[in-house]
């Protein structure tokens, strides 16, 4: 029996720079639109929006129909909160507001098996086959091909991030413009000289280290974000989309102008 490797990885591997969509609404069909679309992965939400544990393992199962890879965004919390979603078989979790290398370190010990943490063992979900696969295939496989993302979103974070970018045994920074901007005063402005230093110093910092770097929305050219380093890349959200889409059937039904929803997953700069 063989487990599923992760596409965000087979495509970083390959030089490719893969894609991934947001979303915050729960029905597994809205995950298959986004693998008819061809994305490379979604990225689900814990953090923010309400969603159970079997909805999510259906969602998961859904992606991968289309091959595609889960990234589920935690609640900050135990560990329990940091492990069930790759027991659910999701490829990745995104760990919010990661302030301090310790808080770094204690997430890799919590999320890695042996040598690397000391993630409890328990094997008999999907992601282990429900225990039809060696023991040591399953470690190996939860230590290669699933994915630890911390993200980076606060000052805090920022006068940290060198530190934090050098601990070993997590995959990729994402830096978070939203909250970044909105702590420092400037909420939303994502193209602020201060907010845009901020991003190329998280990626210098990734770089450095030899982390791969996920940016939440095309807060500049593509062109310029390749240049910084930014390789994963999110296009947008299924909110964002179904609202403009509904404000424009509307507005062209009743000759008003459409509002255009506003947030930094589908930014332009």
């Amino acid at each position: 029996m063989k487990l599923r490797t992760s596409r965000l990885l087979r495509e970083l591997n390959a030089g490719a720079n893969p894609c991934t969509l947001k979303l915050n609404l729960n029905d597994p069909r809205i995950i298959e639109l986004a693998g008819l679309a061809g994305a490379a992965a979604v990225w689900l939400c814990n953090e923010h929006v309400p969603n159970d544990w079997t909805n999510v393992e259906h969602q998961v199962r859904a992606a991968k129909l289309y091959d595609m890879d889960t990234i589920v965004r935690v609640s900050k919390g135990s560990y329990s909160e940091y492990v069930k979603p790759f027991e659910l078989d999701a490829t990745a979790i995104m760990v919010p507001h990661v302030t301090t290398a310790e808080e770094a370190r204690k997430i890799v010990e919590m999320t890695r098996f042996q040598p690397m943490g000391r993630r409890p063992i328990d094997g008999g979900n999907i992601d282990g086959a429900f225990c039809q696969i060696p023991m040591v295939d399953y470690l190996k496989h939860g230590n290669t091909e699933k994915l630890l993302i911390l993200q980076i979103e606060s000052p805090e974070a920022l006068a940290n991030v060198e530190e934090i970018a050098a601990v070993p045994g997590f995959d990729v920074l994402l830096f978070g413009p939203g909250d970044f901007s909105h702590l420092i005063g400037k909420a939303g402005q994502v193209g602020d000289a201060e907010v845009v230093a901020a991003r190329k110093r998280v990626a210098e910092a990734a770089r450095k280290n030899g982390k791969h770097l996920m940016i939440p929305g095309m807060v500049a050219p593509r062109s310029e974000l390749e240049a910084e380093g930014w390789r994963i890349f999110n296009l947008g959200a299924d909110v964002l989309s179904l609202g403009a889409a509904f404000n424009k059937l509307v507005s062209d039904y009743t000759g008003s102008a459409a509002a255009v929803p506003a947030a930094v997953y589908n930014s332009k700069s």
